[in-house]
């Protein structure tokens, strides 16, 4: 029997829904091992999060509040995950920044083998053999991993938001305290986050996103389009080195990963990056005046129009079927 602790993922007090995707992993596989799994909470005060945790499903609910996890650092929460995971045989996260950041320190602590940014599982007996993707999505690695303990992430995209599952009961772990001069040589000086009022673009369920071609009328024309839709705004990797949107709006390889039920790509011509990052949305409508633009490949449904008016009017259409 082998159980499986999901390292969840806290923001302003409250749980991020990228911890729902590794909760469906932590399911999946627990249930082919014959084990359970249970949930850490970390933070400085952390009840609303590990409340909803609570209702996912998991065996418990391991919460540790400490003054100094108020602004997360990766030197500080390792000793703790790594100390409270050596009590199971599969530790995982998210690949999000935050998993990403976090979990190959906490391997290095637990010496153990690291399969990243998974996209499926797959059982046989007590083995674990993780797909993760390669070359931009091209390829697929089969992985398994020789340790005791396992840490995985696994990428949001390809693993459902878990559903409530009954109430879990809620426990305390001990804080860790970090040593060593990794944590002595590290200083958080500030920490600067972009604040919107539109969802957040790994976790909406719409995502409109620009390329290059809207140059400095990126925000002019997507703008009314999120709106009316209740978008999250998203850019490719060309738009964003130009200077016409932010970079955290990057989506792509090197960007964000999202799969939305619905993705706009306007002006974007569809580069193998791109597409690593977006190709797993449930519905891509295209709109590209080069009808040979590869984004019309992925796209469930394509519009070989200059966007310029076509955007404007997509919005104005929108509203009319709203307003009626």
């Amino acid at each position: 029997m082998a159980d499986i602790l999901v390292v969840a993922e806290v923001a302003e007090g409250k749980l991020k829904k990228t911890t729902h995707s590794a909760v469906t992993f932590a399911r999946t596989a627990s249930a082919a091992l014959g084990g359970t799994y249970s949930i850490l909470v970390m933070g400085d005060a952390v009840s609303d999060a590990a409340a909803e945790a609570a209702s996912l499903g998991a065996a418990k609910v391991i919460t540790v509040e400490d003054a100094s996890l108020k602004i997360y650092l990766a030197e500080r929460f390792a000793p703790t995950v790594a100390a409270i995971g050596k009590g199971f045989a599969v530790v995982v996260g998210t690949a999000s920044a935050f998993g990403k950041d976090l979990l190959p320190r906490v391997a290095g602590r637990l010496a153990s083998g690291y399969a990243a940014d998974i996209t499926e599982v797959i059982a046989s007996g007590d083995k674990l053999t993780y797909k993760r993707p390669m070359f931009a999505g091209n390829a697929f690695g089969m992985a398994t991993i020789a340790t005791p303990i396992h840490v995985v992430s696994v990428r949001q995209s390809a693993f459902s938001a878990t559903e409530p599952a009954g109430t879990s009961p809620i426990e305390k772990g001990a804080f860790t305290a970090p040593t060593g001069n990794a944590h002595g040589r590290v200083e958080l000086l500030s920490l600067e986050q972009v604040k919107s009022e539109r969802p957040e673009l790994a976790e909406a369920r719409v995502v409109v996103s620009g390329g290059r071609a809207l140059k400095e009328k990126f925000s002019e024309v997507l703008d009314p389009l999120c709106d009316v839709l209740g978008a999250a705004l998203g850019a490719s990797r060309a738009a964003c080195d130009a200077g016409y949107a932010p970079s955290d709006l990057q989506v792509g390889q090197t960007g964000k990963v999202v799969a939305p039920s619905l993705y706009f790509a306007i002006g974007i011509s569809g580069a193998i990056q791109h597409l690593a990052g977006m190709k797993g949305s449930k519905v891509i409508v295209a709109i590209n005046k080069d009808g040979d633009a590869p984004i019309f490949q992925v796209a469930d449904y394509g519009l070989v129009a200059d966007l310029f008016p076509s955007v404007p009017e997509l919005v104005k259409q929108i509203k009319a079927v709203k307003a009626g």
